[in-house]
């Protein structure tokens, strides 16, 4: 098969940001096939789009297998992917389906390791997280590591003034119930929400930060084999302290009846930044090395909104799936392609080290 007879799907089309990815497929004169479990919806976009569409949800592997056959691969952006990505991956390993979605979930990057042997099998990728969660920090860990080779300990950590899509919002909800994550020692560890704080510099100057449960705790290890891992954001101190008394009742979360309510509120309040407010808005990147004589080095960049690059770097990523010869198995976007992928997305500057 050609390359330009090659087809993509995206999954969950309808969502806020697969539909900013449909809508830049469309700019770059792609022509995906949209899908999702919602009819009307999907069905609507693919007419403005002129796109074909399909309508299945994730209930039956078989149907989700039978609808991959024609396709190379899957942009799943159909959360929370905690529980969307196993039936997709299956069904993908199944159908012989390339996998990409644009999760930040830590047991969703993991869940892929796990089923690397069978991905391996098939011949196909499996590749969580080629939106912001993770490209642009997974490709400063690996760089940290090309000027660090003995590096024991990584940070990484990111400004952005963005606000939540409803889908990123809920799956916070989630992750308060989980509390935070670290990697420590080649191992994840459960930690309290806010468990370390420090002052950092973004890019922007100088600001309070706290360790987040983000995917790169998981990522960044693959990709850079080191073995020490937090992820920080910036947050006032009195915003640290309230995440630290979050800790006292996290178990109530924990309940569905909870996060459903929880989940119920964002839906209603949390709509993602419209065009003009991803135009403006830029995201600081910083990360740090450590090697085990306490040497350190620094690094610093800036990229484009976090959703304009997850619709962007989606794109990208899929584009190399199709049209290069790649590794079978799980992979990170740095591994994947290489970890120059995030200057392939415009508005991103070199890395300044330090």
């Amino acid at each position: 098969m050609s390359n330009a007879e090659k087809q993509f799907m995206i999954y969950g089309a309808n969502g806020y940001t697969g539909e900013l990815i449909a809508r830049e497929a469309i700019n770059q004169g792609l022509k995906p096939i949209l899908a999702g479990r919602n009819q009307s919806a999907i069905e609507k976009l693919a007419n403005e789009l002129d796109l074909s569409f399909r309508v299945f949800d994730l209930s039956f592997e078989k149907q989700i297998v039978e609808e991959l056959q024609s396709v190379d691969s899957v942009i799943h952006c159909a959360g929370p992917f905690s529980a969307t990505a196993e039936p997709m991956m299956k069904a993908c390993i199944a159908s012989k389906t390339h996998y990409t979605d644009i999760t930040g979930e830590i047991s969703v990057f993991e869940l892929a390791q796990s089923m690397s042997q069978q991905a391996k099998d098939a011949g196909i990728v499996l590749c969580p997280g080629v939106g912001f969660d993770v490209v642009p920090t997974d490709c400063l860990a690996s760089l940290l590591k090309d000027k660090m080779p003995d590096a024991t300990h990584l940070a990484l950590g990111f400004d952005s003034g963005s606000s939540m899509s409803p889908g990123t919002a809920k799956t916070s909800i989630e992750g308060i119930a989980s509390g935070g994550r670290i990697r420590e020692n080649g191992k994840i560890k459960q930690v309290p929400l806010a468990y370390k704080q420090r002052t950092i510099n973004f890019g922007n100057g100088n600001k309070n930060a706290v360790t987040i449960p983000w995917g790169d705790v998981s990522t960044a290890f693959y990709s850079t084999d080191i073995p020490n891992i937090e992820v920080y954001i910036p947050i006032s101190p009195k915003g640290a302290k309230n995440m630290r008394k979050m800790n006292w009742f996290r178990w109530l979360v924990k309940f569905s009846f909870v996060q459903n309510k929880m989940k119920e509120q964002v839906e209603k309040k949390s709509k993602g930044p419209n065009q003009d407010q991803r135009a403006k808005l830029k995201t600081f990147l910083w990360g740090e090395v450590k090697n085990a004589s306490g040497k350190t080095i620094t690094g610093r960049l800036e990229t484009c909104n976090g959703y304009q690059l997850t619709y962007l770097a989606a794109l990208v990523v899929n584009r190399y799936l199709l049209n290069n010869p790649v590794k079978a198995g799980a992979q990170t976007p740095s591994k994947l392609v290489n970890n120059r992928l995030v200057f392939e997305i415009e508005g991103t500057t070199e890395v300044v080290y330090s």
